[in-house]
Parts: structure tokens; C-alpha cells; sequence
């Protein structure tokens, strides 16, 4: 009966059938009643579909209960899953932007397996706050007065702009009212955070005069954002922090400066060009600055506030704190990072951001050359494999344009009767269809696999075998 083919309905078994048939009694044991129904039914309307369509259908319980674990596993996969990044772009917002540390990996677990101290001050007591020892940290690396957390470097803006520029008016030049990741633009987080923007300057001049002019008794405060996720080049004017500091202790009101990215390091030292950090801000004396924990910061996702105590404190009381506010893991994985950076001669081994982003092009040569050779052999008849160099870029709008010179493998389908798109779409496709899925990127004709971000290919080089695409 398993290898029975029709055409018709009648011979379909009913979902009690297939429910009571030993070929599902491993699966109710693995997945439960609930769910091999659920996938029972959902074949048996594939397979009246199929029918409809004047396809021959195989009826047997056995053969149907393959295609119902089919159906359940499909369904699995369709969560958050673990991919390798090999799009050339190291910070991908798509793919979950930094890698965290083992450091911050092993800290999160054990906070999860069991109760843990998040509000409880263990020397008291009694209720604690969650960003107490996490404020200590982020003080003693940027050298604020006091610091917070929330949930996002766009929360963080709007919980700053909520406090302390409510139905008030906030000037940010017109050059710095960049759209960032998920089409959120600076100006629609100020309209929602129920400030008023006041633009100023122009697109690509904006001078100290033009802030003075705008700012009057609305003036609630002064926001700089950092054109981190672009580069405006050529005839350019911009106003420097500490010009723009004193013109705003003239006025009374609070210099906040957006910095984005958020790197705690001096890139030079790596090599990279220089990306401003807070440090410098609040030195050049911004009274609050912004910047992100999953960016250059190479942790969780984040948005950190740092600064003067008074404002900080301002926003602690707010309500809206409470609705940003981090979870038990965000603050676990970033106190563990943060750590990190008071050891800043180990980062350069331990954190997975500054690891990869360092790493020699003759490296990253050396590690796909093999690969090259496994995957010729694999796509014979399908596609050209060669070595390639490239250009990996930073992403997640840090450091717009600079690239670091990188290496892996390109892949080019050979001519066929399918449209030279639609067989890279196949390439791409095969590769994401792994069981740890593979992204890689296309580029002028060939679906390039950029190596930086493969640290170690045993993973990878094993599952090859399983890469399955017709010639």
C-alpha cells in the first residue's frame, strides 16, 4: 500500500489513519500529537493540490509520514538559525550584526540556567538597579559621570529626546539628518520622541552662525548627529563638538551628540581609519553622547547613553526607561564585554569584530584556496570556481568608505539554457539551503563567497557535501 500512486481523492488516507499508523509512532513520540496533526494535515492538502494539478501522488501511510516529518522539520528551520557570513559585509544588520565573544556567550548562559541577581543587591539585600555595575563600567572606559542602557542606539535617541526636549525645540544640521537601518530616519525618531526639529544649515555647509540663529527660548537642546552610514565629500562645512559645546553652554542648554557606531578603541592602532569615540566627545565637551552595542562595539544589541549625571538621572526617572529598558541577557552579555575593554591588549584575540576585521588578505587566501579545489569538484558541470580577491566592508554604516582587502571564492555558472541571473539565483539558493545555510553575495556575474568572516571551515568544508544543485 506504501508505493500506491493515484490520481484521485478517495484514496487519501484520513488524518486518524496516518495519526494511529506506525509510521507516525516515532513521530508522535518526538514531536507530539499537536504537531504531527498539524503536519498530517497540511500534507494531505499538498497532496489534494497535486492531485488537482493531474499529478500522480504516492497514498501509503509510510510515504506520507516522510513527507509529514518533512513538513515539521521545514517549519523548524524557519526561526532565527545560525549562518555562515560570507556577504563581505562583517557587521550585517541582516545577519545579527556582531559576533559576541565567548566571554559574553558563557556569561548569558549561565545567568539563564538558573535565578541570577539582576535587580538584587547581594550586599544589602534589597532591590537593586539593573545598569548599576554596567554604569560603573561604561563610566570608568569613557570617563562619564553616569551612563544607561536601553534596548537600541534609536531608543536611546528617544528616550534622550522625550526627557529632555518634549514639545521643544531640537536644531540638528540639515547634513546630519541621515536615514538609518529599516528606513528610521533622525528626523521621524525626533517627530516621535514629540520634539520639533529645527533644521539648519545646508546639505553640505553647516556653519556655528547657523546653529546661534536658530536657537531661541524653545531651544530645548543641541543635537549632532555622526554621518556614520555615509560620506558627504567636496565643497563641506561642518561645525566641530567643541565649537558647538560653547556656543551651548552660552545658551544654557545640553549639547547630545548621535555617535552611532560607538567604537571604545583608537582604530589607528589596528590599522582602520579613525572612527570618533566617546571618549573624545565628551572631552570635547558634549554633555551626553549616544552610540550603539552591536556595531563597533562588537557586543549585544544596545544603545548606551553616557554623559552628565543630572540628564542621565532625568532619564532614569522617565517612563519610557522602563518600556527601553535591556533584558537579563542583553545586560549580562554586555557587562562581559565590557569587561573586555578594561584588558584592551587581549581584544585584538578575543573579540570576534576586531579579530576578523584584522585579519591579513594572505590569510584569508590561504584558508579558501583548499575550498576552491573542494567546491570545483563539487560544481563540475555547473559553475567555474576560482580564487578571487575582494573587498569586505565594515557595514551597519560604520567607516561608509573604507574597505578592507579580502579574498575568497567566486563562482561563475557555465552557459546553459537558463538565464545567467536565474542560475547565480540557483548558486545562492543551493547555498542557503545547507544545513548551517551559507550567505554569500552576488557580484558582476559571479556569486562570490568572501572568507574574513570564516574563521574556521571544518563546519563549513564538511557540510559541502551535502551542496546539492543540478547541472
Amino acid at each position: 500500500m506504501s508505493g500506491t500512486q493515484t490520481t484521485g481523492f478517495s484514496q487519501l488516507p484520513s488524518i486518524d489513519h496516518l495519526l494511529n499508523s506506525v509510521a507516525a509512532s516515532e513521530m508522535l513520540r518526538e514531536f507530539g500529537r499537536d504537531e504531527v496533526k498539524r503536519a498530517a494535515r497540511q500534507t494531505l492538502s499538498n497532496l489534494r493540490d497535486a492531485i488537482k494539478r493531474g499529478e500522480s501522488v504516492a497514498t501509503g501511510s509510510a510515504a506520507i509520514c516522510v513527507d509529514m516529518r518533512r513538513v515539521i522539520e521545514e517549519d523548524a528551520r524557519r526561526g532565527i538559525r545560525r549562518v555562515f557570513n560570507l556577504s563581505g559585509t562583517i557587521l550585517h544588520t541582516n545577519l545579527g550584526r556582531a559576533v559576541l565573544p565567548e566571554d559574553s556567550v558563557d556569561a548569558v548562559l549561565e545567568v539563564l540556567r538558573d535565578n541570577s541577581s539582576l535587580e538584587f543587591d547581594l550586599a544589602s539585600g534589597t532591590r537593586g538597579e539593573r545598569d548599576d555595575y554596567i554604569e560603573d563600567l561604561l563610566c570608568r572606559l569613557t570617563g562619564a559621570e553616569a551612563a544607561t542602557v536601553v534596548n537600541n542606539n534609536a531608543a536611546a535617541l528617544m528616550l534622550l529626546l522625550n526627557t529632555l526636549a518634549l514639545e521643544r525645540e531640537v536644531p540638528v544640521s540639515r547634513g546630519e539628518l541621515v536615514e538609518i537601518g529599516g528606513s528610521f530616519r533622525i528626523p521621524d525618531i525626533i517627530a516621535r520622541s514629540g520634539c520639533r526639529l529645527i533644521e539648519v544649515g545646508s546639505t553640505n555647509r553647516t556653519h556655528l552662525r547657523d546653529y546661534a540663529n536658530a536657537m531661541g527660548p524653545r531651544t530645548a537642546m543641541v543635537l549632532k548627529v555622526h554621518q556614520s552610514n555615509y560620506v558627504i565629500q567636496g565643497f563641506t562645512a561642518a561645525v566641530d563638538a567643541r565649537e558647538l559645546a560653547q556656543l551651548c553652554r552660552e545658551s544654557d542648554v545640553p549639547l547630545a551628540v548621535d555617535l552611532g557606531s560607538g567604537a571604545l578603541l583608537n582604530l589607528e592602532d589596528y590599522g582602520l581609519p579613525h572612527e570618533p569615540t566617546p571618549m573624545e566627545v565628551l572631552a570635547r565637551g558634549a554633555d551626553l553622547v549616544t552610540f550603539s552595542g552591536d556595531k563597533m562595539l562588537g557586543g549585544p544589541q544596545a544603545g548606551v547613553i553616557v554623559g552628565r549625571r543630572d540628564l542621565i538621572e532625568q532619564m532614569n526617572a522617565n517612563p519610557m526607561k522602563r518600556v527601553l529598558r535591556c533584558d537579563k541577557m542583553t545586560i549580562t552579555a554586555l557587562t562581559a564585554l565590557l569587561r573586555m575593554y578594561t584588558h584592551p591588549q587581549q581584544l585584538a584575540e578575543r573579540l570576534p569584530l576586531l579579530r576578523v576585521m584584522t585579519r591579513s588578505q594572505n590569510d584569508i587566501r590561504a584558508q579558501a584556496s583548499p575550498l576552491v579545489a573542494r567546491l570545483a569538484r563539487k560544481l563540475a558541470g555547473f559553475a567555474m570556481v576560482s580564487p578571487v580577491d575582494c573587498v569586505s566592508e565594515i557595514g551597519s554604516g560604520a567607516l561608509p568608505d573604507h574597505g578592507i582587502p579580502s579574498a575568497g571564492i567566486a563562482l561563475r555558472p557555465l552557459p546553459s539554457p537558463r538565464s545567467h541571473d536565474a542560475s547565480l539565483e540557483r548558486l545562492a539558493r543551493a547555498f542557503r539551503e545547507l544545513p548551517i545555510p551559507v550567505v554569500g553575495r552576488i557580484h558582476k556575474g559571479d556569486f562570490v563567497l568572501d572568507c574574513r568572516c570564516l574563521e574556521g571551515d571544518g563546519e563549513f568544508s564538511a557540510q559541502l557535501d551535502e551542496l546539492e544543485i543540478d547541472p
